[in-house]
């Protein structure tokens, strides 16, 4: 494994610990639990399919008449990418982006989807991230999180981008969770099938081969430049410290509805 890589695994583990041991996982005891975790994650799912887009418009030609862009291994890695997320398979062998996907499970187990389809009306409307987050009315943290994002998108870094990508989003999700969600599909499988299926499809093909088709691509971007190694380290925390906050957020809405006070940190 290339060096840089280890090194910003090295770097980033504090944080993914705090990811993977966030106390939002345990505060899911119910269907009602899930709904809200998904009204707030839904946001994440979208701007990665965001960011995926920003990483094939930069790193391949997207545009009439047609040039070679790039390097041809780079364009392959990103292109399958793409593929599989935008056009993936439901439970029923339906072609399907994970986010369309994630709006199934959604309104399969009675979640609010009208925030988020507020956001992308409006933005698709008039491109006005704040007006879209106003009229949404956006959680902060799932605000913040976008915010970031696109402030990534927008620097047209290809490294960075790729960075926060490869780091700040695959082999996230702790066994605690899929086991809290099991339970749950055991009592209730009627109203989230769905989301048992895309947690499961997201760690077959996300954390897996995805993982490392994005590894390679960061590799590859970064080459032998030691700055933009230094730069996606850095981003890269920054990336998996959004992602903390936005659990933080979560957990702070759960505990809000049981009247509950939240512990200090959430962590």
């Amino acid at each position: 494994m290339n060096e840089h890589i280890e090194k910003i695994k090295k770097a980033i583990e504090p944080l993914r610990q705090q990811i993977i041991n966030h106390k939002v996982y345990s505060a899911i005891k119910d269907v009602n639990d899930l709904k809200v975790f998904m009204q707030y994650h839904v946001y994440a799912v979208w701007d990665f399919m965001s960011l995926l887009k920003a990483l094939q418009n930069n790193l391949t030609c997207t545009t009439v008449p047609w040039f070679p862009k790039g390097s041809a291994d780079t364009r392959f890695l990103i292109n399958e990418i793409v593929v599989g997320e935008e056009s993936d398979v439901d439970s029923f062998g339906n072609r399907k982006s994970h986010f369309e996907l994630y709006l199934d499970a959604m309104q399969q187990c009675g979640a609010d989807t009208s925030q988020i389809e507020r956001f992308i009306e409006t933005l698709k409307n008039n491109g006005d991230f704040n007006a879209a987050f106003t009229v949404s009315n956006t959680p902060e943290e799932a605000r913040n999180f976008v915010d970031f994002t696109f402030k990534i998108i927008k620097s047209n870094k290809e490294y960075l981008q790729s960075a926060i990508f490869t780091f700040g989003r695959e082999d996230l999700i702790p066994a605690m969770f899929l086991s809290i969600v099991n339970d749950i599909h055991k009592n209730f499988p009627d109203s989230i099938s769905i989301f048992k299926y895309y947690l499961e499809r997201h760690i077959e093909v996300d954390g897996g081969h995805h993982s490392n088709l994005a590894l390679q691509m960061t590799a590859n971007l970064c080459d032998v430049n030691e700055q933009f190694w230094k730069e996606a380290e850095q981003t890269t925390m920054e990336s998996l410290q959004k992602r903390i906050d936005l659990w933080d957020g979560i957990y702070k809405q759960l505990m809000q509805e049981r009247k509950v006070e939240p512990a200090e940190h959430a962590l």
